[in-house]
């Protein structure tokens, strides 16, 4: 992209040395045999020289380095990925060597960097940035010989998708042979959805410099350099007061004067502020009107379209023949009002801003309407179109709303759902025909889940109150209305919404689904009014059904979990996940990309499976999730989803350290999407357990603390149960009174008919801690623990329970009951779980072989407290 050259193009920019110096340090970090990467930030007002200050940071590198460079445009600011393409253009442009620049992500980048066609389901906007990211970390891996560099000026106005990629790009460039080097005004000048990226560009950056204005001596040393020795230090400083110091308005005067010289008699100050009037706001525009109406509506049309079309498409909309077109273009140039070219290209962005103002607003919606026929006839796609629409006025135009409604899904199907919603909210305000509202808001609540669930309920909840939604597409609405509320803790308003809506759909596949998601949504409620009750009602519905069809798939997993939850004998459960999977997986439909059922079933079926004790088959669900969420690009919340359920089977089998690190990996996901999402407090809850189990009482405090663990608790079930895990924290540290208390508060589970003493084990934290207090207490609340454990029957409930008994019996019968709880422990997968039950029964009985065994388990485990307390006994 070619911009005008300052008028004293080959000295060194006045008073930038020190950022220049900086970007040659950089350039040599990126030089050396072991490249380091890095980001420089520009930043500062309009006209201050971001863009001189660039140009030669181009020009140095360009010496030793592959330099691709581009320069945002307001026309662009709604064109999902526009800056991606243009920075990239040249390697994409190599169908060499394309195929291995995508690499297995091209079903994710090919369609956003427009280069395949996109397919017609949504794509994962965070799996297409993370695809990007990787996309750019092998460009610039190829260009090693000579390290790549990507210059961005004008930062501000790129499109925020762009700029999500590259803020998500700025902590990683330390490790990558990679500079990346924005200019940008301040943020207040950014749309907002980008202001934050360009924020955290800033935080990631290893220089971030605040461009200021010119001194009087630099004005004056230019004036000088520009007209010649004889420019007196007075005109130096006239220029200096006209301007401020703004090195463009300085550049552009000089330019003038050159051209003009001042009269020898006149006034200099009050010429000079006459002149500078004409190279600012409006004034600045109004050099147009002595070129002529032609080059007034060239410049306008140019303006309109934005930097980067042909001339000729703006000569079309200015309705210029060819020869007026070439006259006109001849004008504007020498006006320097756009620089030489075919396409549009204005010499600054202060020109095509104060053009752009400068077009009567009548004129404006009649240009913008026009560009977006003239960009679809030319071959573009409607999404290309879709920013002119934008500007269009309403003007109840049933084709308008239709091309909107198109370009929407060509955004959603790249992964631009911001780009989407802007799309549909322009639809609606046209409006739509009235048979059609409810389509678009029900479109619109589905173009925001990602991005905005409260504006997904206010969407979908308009939609189910309009007419023209058919049976389908309003169980469809209503099911991501529920799917909105769960994701934004409004659990009690998810199964409310199921539950009206089952009530008045006709029997049939859609009202089962219904009455699924209703089970399904007050299951995940903390509290409810009748959970027995609940429980009673899904199985008489759900018990004599054979699998047949999903609706009876996700019924059955649904009373598999209930049934899990409750504490029913672990065969009986099991039996009921049997019959919702199809020889062991999810059944088409019910997978963990199926959209229509959504992820949650087979999630159920594997939570089901790790808190049976079968491990080895919920294992194999959550490892299919995390693959299917790669290969499908879906590296949001639902793949910080997978490595938490990978992760609490890791906790469950016993292997620390790697559950650890899966479940940091999942709060690092989900971090990127949010915080206070469900799957937060999932991940937190099961990393302080880990933690404990661990022994690292004090990481396990700060974690909480850090992520705010604890009461008051969501109305969102928690995995496990967090009360359980809270009140063990509390006793870990010390804080007995506390942690009584907590899980005194745990026994709510019982009261909702929910045993399970291994996903919540409140009794036997609580024993323990009335042990010296309240020791009838603590006895009961063993023998409740024990007949729970029984009904339950799997070695890892029958291993704590006697663990639990053991541990509070008399001296002399405490060895058996260790003895037994370690039989049963030995069948169980819970290999941290063996270890502290054969520590224990070391120590009660003194048996070295029992402490070693227990030792060295522990250490697999990388249970390091439990071990240093064996080897303290061995020793």
């Amino acid at each position: 992209m070619t911009t005008t050259p300052p008028p004293w193009p080959g000295d060194p920019l006045p008073e930038r040395e020190l950022e220049l110096a900086a970007a040659d340090r950089a350039v040599d970090a990126l030089c050396r045999t072991r490249p380091e990467g890095g980001l420089l930030v520009y930043s500062g007002a309009a006209g201050i020289g971001k863009t001189s200050v660039l140009a030669r940071v181009r020009a140095r590198a360009a010496e030793r380095c592959t330099v691709r460079t581009t320069r945002a445009d307001p026309g662009t600011t709604a064109v999902p990925f526009h800056t991606a393409r243009a920075l990239f253009a040249p390697d994409l442009a190599d169908t060499d060597g394309l195929a291995a620049l995508l690499g297995p992500h091209r079903a994710l980048a090919g369609p956003a960097l427009g280069l395949t066609t996109p397919g017609d389901e949504p794509a994962d906007p965070q799996g297409v940035q993370d695809a990007l990211v990787a996309l750019t970390a092998r460009a610039a891996r190829r260009h090693r010989a000579r390290p790549l560099v990507l210059v961005l000026d004008d930062a501000h106005w790129a499109d925020g998708e762009s700029l999500g990629w590259l803020a998500a790009l700025g902590p990683r460039l330390a490790r990558l042979p990679l500079l990346l080097v924005v200019a940008h005004r301040p943020t207040e000048h950014a749309v907002e959805e980008s202001r934050p990226h360009l924020d955290a560009l800033g935080t990631a950056a290893r220089l971030r410099v605040t461009l200021r204005a010119l001194s009087p001596e630099a004005a004056a040393g230019l004036t000088r350099r520009a007209l010649g020795t004889g420019a007196d230090d007075a005109l130096g400083r006239a220029l200096w007061d006209a301007t401020g110091g703004s090195p463009y308005e300085l550049a552009e005067l000089l330019a003038r004067l050159r051209e003009h010289p001042l009269d020898p008699g006149a006034d200099q100050a009050t010429a000079v502020r006459e002149l500078a009037a004409t190279v600012r706001g409006h004034r600045l525009a109004d050099r147009l009107g002595g070129l002529g109406p032609d080059a007034a509506r060239l410049a306008w049309a140019a303006a309109v379209l934005g930097a980067g079309i042909p001339l000729r498409l703006a000569a079309s909309l200015a309705g210029l023949s060819p020869g007026r077109q070439a006259t006109a273009t001849g004008e504007l140039r020498a006006a320097r009002v756009l620089n030489p070219g075919d396409t549009v290209d204005f010499t600054h962005p202060l020109v095509a801003g104060a053009v752009y103002d400068a077009v009567p607003r009548s004129l404006r919606t009649t240009f913008h309407g026009r560009a977006a026929w003239l960009l679809t006839a030319e071959g573009h796609s409607p999404a290309a179109a879709a920013r002119h629409l934008l500007e269009v006025h309403p003007d109840q135009d049933p084709a308008l709303v239709e091309q909107l409604r198109r370009a929407a899904r060509e955004h959603l199907a790249v992964g631009a759902p911001d780009a989407a919603r802007r799309c549909l909210e322009r639809a609606l305000r046209e409006p739509p025909e009235h048979h059609l509202r409810a389509h678009v808001h029900h479109e619109l609540g589905c173009a925001a889940l990602l991005t905005s669930p409260a504006d997904t309920v206010r969407h979908l909840r308009t939609a189910l109150e309009l007419p023209g939604l058919d049976d389908t597409l309003r169980a469809d609405a209503t099911f991501r209305l529920a799917q909105a509320l769960a994701h934004n803790q409004q659990m009690r308003e998810a199964s409310l919404s199921v539950a009206f809506a089952a009530a008045t759909t006709e029997p049939g596949p859609e009202r089962l689904r219904l009455q699924a998601a209703h089970f399904m949504y007050d299951a995940f409620r903390a509290t409810e009014d009748d959970g027995p009750g609940r429980s009673r009602r899904l199985a008489q519905l759900a018990d004599p059904l054979a699998g047949e069809t999903n609706a009876e798939r996700a019924l059955l997993t649904l009373r598999a979990f209930d049934g899990m939850l409750r504490g029913e004998n672990h065969t009986v459960v099991a039996e009921f996940c049997e019959r919702a999977l199809t020889d062991g997986h999810p059944a088409p439909g019910l997978g963990w990309t199926d959209t229509v059922w959504g992820f949650e079933y087979p999630c159920l079926a594997g939570i089901t499976y790790a808190w049976i004790d079968e491990l080895d088959r919920a294992e194999e669900l959550f490892g299919e999730a995390v693959r299917a969420y790669e290969i499908s690009g879906w590296s949001g919340g639902h793949l910080a989803f997978a490595h938490m359920l990978t992760g609490a089977v890791l906790r469950r089998r016993g292997r620390l350290a790697e559950a650890e690190t899966r479940l940091r990996e999942s709060l690092r996901l989900a971090d990127r999407i949010g915080t206070g999402l469900p799957v937060h407090w999932d991940a937190v809850c099961l990393l302080v357990d880990t933690l404990l189990a661990r022994g690292r009482t004090a990481d396990a405090q700060r974690l909480a603390e850090a992520r705010g663990f604890g009461p008051p608790y969501p109305d969102a079930m928690i995995l496990p149960d967090a009360p359980s895990v809270h009140g063990r924290l509390l006793l870990a540290l010390g804080r007995t009174d506390e942690a009584v208390a907590a899980l005194e508060a745990a026994s709510a589970m019982a009261e909702r008919g929910r045993h399970n003493p291994v996903w919540a084990p409140w009794r036997r934290d609580l024993a323990g801690a009335l042990a010296t207090r309240d020791p009838e207490r603590a006895r009961a609340l063993t023998r409740r623990l024990r007949v729970d454990a029984e009904r339950f029957g799997t070695p890892t409930a029958l291993g704590m329970a006697l663990g639990c008994e053991a541990a509070l019996a008399p001296a002399g019968a405490a060895p058996a009951l260790h003895a037994r709880a370690v039989a049963h422990l030995e069948e169980s997968p819970a290999r941290d779980e063996l270890a502290r039950a054969r520590v224990a029964l070391g120590l009660a009985t003194g048996d070295r072989d029992q402490l070693h065994r227990g030792l060295l388990l522990a250490r697999t485990c990388g249970a390091d407290a439990l071990a240093e307390q064996a080897r303290s006994a061995l020793a």
